[in-house]
């Protein structure tokens, strides 16, 4: 039988004597309070974890190929291509994965996009006959031939389509390179702009007039690309996405920014840091309704093989504060760096090697500030300290401490018994002085109310304690 800890101090007053009410009122509180303990240790605790709102996915042999984009046009058609030699294509959400091109000339693959269900672009460096191309299906993936690219193109950068006839292309090379345009499909192009060693990397068009690239720093274009404006101390980019015409973001590793005006001032957004995160950067962003904006490229320390877990950052308030999620620890990914969202529920994250994860429910249910030892001191027993501030809204801070190396679990349940949050689930240990935890707990999107949380050890219940939710 395993030994249970009752939550000491809850709401425990001393009953006046004479006042029968009120001792009757106070023992009614406490049963009350005993009875939802009972209610969760008999019900929720089994010896598999909660269920993560992510799987593993994985895709054929590569032969050591690098997934260099990924896409998806709905729930089950998702495209990829490799640094070298492959297409592939998932029709059932990315759970299986048909290699449907397979290049053997040393093509290279860097950006696959898709306009529509049946047509889609390949640009990198792609050579026959000693000429340049792009790739271009209209038959969702089934035969693939060549369109024209810029003759001086050695090496593709970046790509973006617009439609069938309009596609900008970008080459970082010094002495051709540029920002290319094509306004019929490739027929012909246009070398709009030319910037020597600081030729761009990476291009993004919101619409047919309002872009940007990384040309020594950012530039800004509101005519289709014939004047690129410098925005000072903007700094370059990786990844883009624009809400609207106004509102869009940008990451390049460990920076993040937004701007609400087109794109003239960008403002530095706080992503979480410090704690067990090993490496902030952002490389990826995506969006998926209203405010709501995933991105991906960090990690965190959790120990084990690999010692990192990759973590996707979330922001549901437009920016205002971003958190990250931990997908399950059992998969082994150290870093993701390319996904997408397609709608609420449905997405994608993968790394470059040919495995990655997805969730059609949205994911887990928590998310972190961050996860940060606070002390050197190894502790001489278990405990589950009260979460502060308590009342709170929306996030809380949780600290216990482990007295030896543990697989430890930290779970929210609400006044049912459903557990509505699994805060930590993994082995946690006392080496270098890594005993004592402290991990937030964000109530955005749960309901005003009373909240449990409970320290389980090595499936071993350490203790309850009570939160209270107020918005």
């Amino acid at each position: 039988m395993k030994k249970i800890n009752t939550p000491d101090k809850l709401d425990t007053l001393s009953p006046q004597a004479g006042n029968t009410n009120h001792t009757t009122d106070t023992l009614s509180t406490l049963f009350f309070y005993f009875a939802i303990l009972i209610f969760i240790i008999g019900f929720n605790f089994t010896d598999s974890p909660p269920p993560s709102g992510w799987y593993q996915q994985f895709m054929p042999n590569l032969n050591g190929q690098s997934i260099s984009d990924i896409t998806f046009l709905d729930s089950l058609n998702g495209y990829a291509v490799t640094d070298i030699h492959f297409i592939l294509k998932t029709t059932n959400g990315g759970d299986n994965w048909d290699i449907i091109y397979n290049d053997t000339t040393g093509n290279i693959f860097k950006r696959i996009i898709f306009i529509n269900q049946t047509t889609g672009f390949v640009g990198g460096s792609i050579v026959a006959n000693s000429l340049y191309y792009i790739l271009k299906t209209t038959n969702a993936g089934t035969n693939w031939f060549y369109i024209n690219a810029p003759f001086q193109s050695t090496y593709q950068a970046d790509m973006n389509v617009l439609n069938i006839d309009t596609i900008w292309t970008v080459m970082n090379e010094t002495l051709t390179g540029g920002v290319f345009l094509t306004t019929n499909g490739g027929a012909n192009w246009t070398q709009q702009a030319a910037f020597g060693n600081n030729n761009p990397s990476h291009i993004y068009m919101f619409n047919s007039r309002l872009g940007f690239i990384d040309a020594g720093g950012l530039r800004r274009t509101s005519d289709g690309g014939n004047n690129w404006t410098p925005i000072t101390g903007a700094g370059n980019f990786l990844d883009m996405y624009f809400a609207d015409s106004m509102t869009g973001w940008k990451c390049n590793l460990g920076d993040m920014k937004k701007t609400t005006d087109g794109g003239f001032n960008w403002t530095n957004e706080i992503i979480p840091s410090g704690g067990n995160i090993f490496d902030g950067s952002v490389l990826k962003i995506t969006k998926f309704s209203g405010d709501t904006i995933w991105s991906f490229g960090g990690s965190l320390i959790v120990g084990g093989s690999p010692p990192t877990r990759g973590i996707l950052f979330r922001t549901s308030n437009g920016g205002n504060n971003w958190l990250f999620q931990l997908p399950d620890t059992s998969i082994h990914i150290n870093k993701y760096f390319l996904g997408q969202f397609i709608n609420s529920k449905k997405g994608w994250a993968y790394q470059l090697s040919a495995t990655g994860i997805h969730t059609t429910n949205g994911g887990n249910d928590t998310f972190y500030t961050y996860i940060k030892n606070v002390s050197s001191n190894v502790p001489k027993e278990f405990e589950l300290f009260p979460n502060f501030p308590n009342p709170f809204n929306t996030i809380t801070h949780i600290k216990y401490q482990v007295m030896k190396s543990s697989h430890v679990n930290l779970i929210v349940y609400d006044v049912t018994g459903r557990v509505v949050a699994t805060l930590v689930n993994q082995k946690q240990s006392t080496v270098n002085g890594t005993g004592i935890y402290e991990v937030a707990f964000d109530g955005t999107n749960y309901s005003s109310g009373i909240y449990f949380y409970s320290l389980i050890v090595d499936d071993k219940l350490i203790d309850t304690k009570k939160m209270i939710l107020l918005k």
